[in-house]
């Protein structure tokens, strides 16, 4: 018991990094770029391509990790522990796929309310800033895979949950942005496409839940070409929502797991491991 103790204040103090270290300057930058983010996932649109986008190619990259260690995420923007009060995050052996820890994310609090079109809905994760690596952001189409565990009483219409969140955008705005969400129907589905606002299906399936407490692969592939994007989803490899994208410039930027949900939740843990992501040919 001690040593997980131990433990957890570790991996408390590190994941306040990015929001508490140095001095007052550092922590106002860091909610003022969450709260750009809160604003940008309601109101944008539309990003500008720039010609590095436009003229990127693959190169065969590819990201992974099972968050064994929050060092990894330390170049990267992480949503302050505690955030509003209602929600946290962590590492944890609790649960797990492989290795010895996982990333989990509990809400504790109903979320406060927020007039539009800023948002306060719940956040607990590390992002993760492509764009900020050597060689920039990723070429699409990017095959992400990962695994998730839910625990999530989804029960009310206004209840939903984002398994996961893809930027076209590098900028602090994460314009436009496909997500990957589940909801009172128990179906996992995809969000924000082709259009920003819209969830405009060229299939979903209607017949497989998405299942709680218990670990399920989730893979996305993602084509964020200007000209005719597209989005797929397998749920423990069963295709089960897919799309035509719109608004993207030809590269994944950055992305976050975890938790991002409703603010109208009490409670709920959500566990990820396992995660890759790397540039293909084409999507199956």
């Amino acid at each position: 018991m001690k040593a997980f103790l131990t433990i957890t204040l570790h991996l408390l103090s590190l994941f306040s990094l990015n929001v508490s270290c140095k001095d007052t300057k550092d922590k106002d930058d860091s909610l003022a770029l969450l709260g750009l983010t809160a604003f940008a996932y309601q109101s944008a649109t539309s990003i500008v391509c720039t010609n590095a986008q436009l003229q990127k190619v693959q190169s065969n990259r590819s990201y992974q990790t099972s968050f064994e260690s929050l060092s990894e995420f330390s170049n990267f923007y992480s949503v302050p522990l505690n955030y509003q009060s209602a929600a946290t995050h962590s590492l944890s052996s609790e649960q797990k796929v492989s290795g010895s820890l996982s990333h989990k994310a509990s809400i504790t609090s109903i979320g406060p309310t927020c007039a539009f079109p800023i948002n306060c809905n719940h956040r607990g994760y590390p992002t993760i800033q492509l764009h900020k690596l050597s060689s920039g952001g990723f070429k699409t189409p990017v095959l992400i895979e990962f695994s998730v565990y839910l625990d999530m009483n989804l029960t009310s219409s206004n209840d939903w949950f984002s398994f996961a969140t893809y930027s076209a955008d590098a900028s602090n705005d994460w314009k436009r942005v496909v997500l990957v969400n589940t909801d009172s129907k128990s179906k996992a589905y995809l969000m924000h496409v082709p259009l920003h606002g819209q969830s405009n299906l060229t299939f979903q399936t209607t017949s497989l839940n998405f299942p709680q407490k218990q670990w399920v692969k989730l893979k996305t592939c993602l084509d964020l070409n200007p000209t005719g994007g597209e989005a797929k989803v397998w749920q423990d490899e069963v295709l089960i929502s897919t799309s035509k994208v719109s608004g993207g410039c030809g590269v994944l930027e950055q992305a976050h797991f975890g938790l991002y949900a409703s603010p109208t939740l009490s409670s709920g843990t959500v566990y990820n491991d396992d995660l890759s992501i790397r540039e293909v040919s084409a999507c199956p």
